[in-house]
């Protein structure tokens, strides 16, 4: 049995590279995004129970992020169906993945690990976090959003301080060396208890 970290963050707080270094100490990542990602593809899980329930989502085979964006803006009710079709497919595949990895650690990274209550099966929980003034430094430096749609984005998930509350763990990443130096002492803690258990 795979000992499970649930690992989550709010955007711009540094969770995908704090899933990188944990990777880098030998732990097996799953990720949630690129999950969904894979069901969308052509031939993925999602695509025939997204079409027969959403036919204009399906574009050239795979669903569509753009026309379900589109779909949820037209219809508020269409995010809860959109749910109940790929949240199964999304377990599913993080307990394939679980089943299949021979590492001592897994780390899942899950954006929404305890609005989801997915923290109730994990070992233990890690929250990357940082001050709010760099967050959306970080995320407006990107070019990707206008700040009226970072503050959309974050009124939505749970605040950091929740989150902060909630962790068993809470990694600092304001810089790459304090955020490696607290993933390792975390991967040692466990691999410790592991030891000793």
């Amino acid at each position: 049995m795979s000992y499970l970290i649930g690992l989550t963050g709010s955007i711009g707080m540094g969770k995908s590279t704090t899933a990188r270094m944990f990777a880098d100490e030998g732990c097996a990542v799953w990720d949630a995004d690129a999950a969904v990602h894979r069901l969308y593809a052509p031939g993925g899980a999602a695509v025939e129970p997204m079409g027969a329930a959403f036919p204009d989502a399906i574009v050239d085979g795979a669903v569509s992020r753009t026309r379900l964006k589109e779909i949820i803006g037209a219809d508020p009710t269409a995010l809860g169906r959109i749910e109940q079709i790929v949240h199964p497919l999304v377990g599913e595949d993080r307990q394939a993945f679980i089943a299949a990895t021979d590492a001592d650690i897994v780390v899942l990274d899950i954006p929404l690990l305890f609005e989801g209550r997915g923290a109730a099966m994990m070992d233990t929980t890690v929250v990357v976090s940082v001050p709010p003034e760099v967050q959306r430094e970080r995320v407006l430096a990107r070019g990707t959003m206008t700040e009226a749609q970072f503050e959309a984005i974050r009124a939505k998930q749970m605040p950091d301080a929740d989150k902060r509350r909630l962790a068993d763990h809470v990694v600092i990443t304001e810089t790459l060396e304090e955020a490696r130096d607290q993933v390792r002492a975390i991967v040692a803690a466990i691999r410790r208890e592991m030891a000793d258990a």
